[in-house]
């Protein structure tokens, strides 16, 4: 397939936009991946994709940005916000899925980190398994009996938490498998991270939460417990059961029983 049939597979993702447009979000696309990937896949990539080329080549080595980088450098790329900017990369990639073999796609993916998650799924036709921001916080405040406000603050206040409290691998993970209205609060709560927060205890956790979301602990108890639970629906197979292992057996009573 050649660059000019991948800018109509990407037009077929997004219809609203015209060609031009289309060929806009591939370019600011490509340009961006090209800054992440060593040039030998870049130049693979093009490979794959011919009149790719003035996207795609790069005179520098791979820049080891994360995710939110990717989508805010597309974004000024492309001069819309990230949240279009994200959405566009999306359908880049979910059209980059169809159009190169797939032992080319693995090699792509092995490239990206983990939190590139979000694009590999794209990529890889299983983007499903991702539950939207909005989602999230409908359920969590649902089952915590919140208005939106004020649910997407408990999810905050209990992601950030929990980034405190587990190893930093594991955030990564959580980074991969949630939007991006979630990463800050993450990333928040893996830069604090020391020894002392690795071994906070159940009580210490709600009160964190408590002091976070500016509710008594009692109730920070219900908070956690709805976004603990909303986060097992939105990880795919047993990859709760993995990040969740790490805790101490008394934090089991912030979710469901398998």
């Amino acid at each position: 397939m050649d660059y000019q049939q991948f800018v109509e597979l990407v037009q077929r993702e997004l219809p609203y936009l015209s060609r031009e447009q289309a060929d806009r979000a591939a370019q600011a696309t490509f340009q961006t991946l090209a800054e992440r990937l060593s040039r030998g896949q870049a130049r693979d990539l093009v490979e794959q994709l011919p009149g790719s080329g003035p996207w795609l080549f790069t005179q520098t080595d791979a820049e080891p940005f994360d995710y939110d980088e990717f989508v805010l450098r597309v974004a000024k790329r492309e001069g819309v916000d990230e949240t279009t900017a994200e959405r566009h990369a999306r359908a880049v990639f979910a059209a980059l899925g169809r159009a190169i073999d797939p032992a080319e796609l693995h090699d792509l993916i092995a490239e990206l980190p983990e939190d590139f998650g979000p694009l590999v799924a794209e990529a890889q036709g299983r983007f499903d398994q991702l539950m939207p921001a909005d989602e999230f916080v409908r359920r969590v405040s649902e089952r915590a009996g919140l208005d939106l406000d004020e649910g997407g603050r408990a999810v905050e206040a209990v992601l950030q938490t929990l980034a405190e409290r587990l190893a930093p691998g594991e955030v990564d993970d959580l980074n991969a498998r949630l939007p991006r209205a979630f990463h800050p609060a993450l990333k928040q709560g893996k830069a604090r991270q020391d020894v002392a927060m690795r071994r906070m205890d159940r009580a210490e956790f709600l009160q964190r939460v408590a002091e976070r979301a500016s509710v008594p602990t009692e109730t920070a108890f219900v908070l956690a417990r709805a976004v603990l639970t909303t986060l097992r629906e939105a990880l795919p197979g047993e990859e709760f059961w993995d990040i969740t292992a790490e805790l101490p057996a008394e934090y089991a009573v912030l979710w469901p029983a398998r």
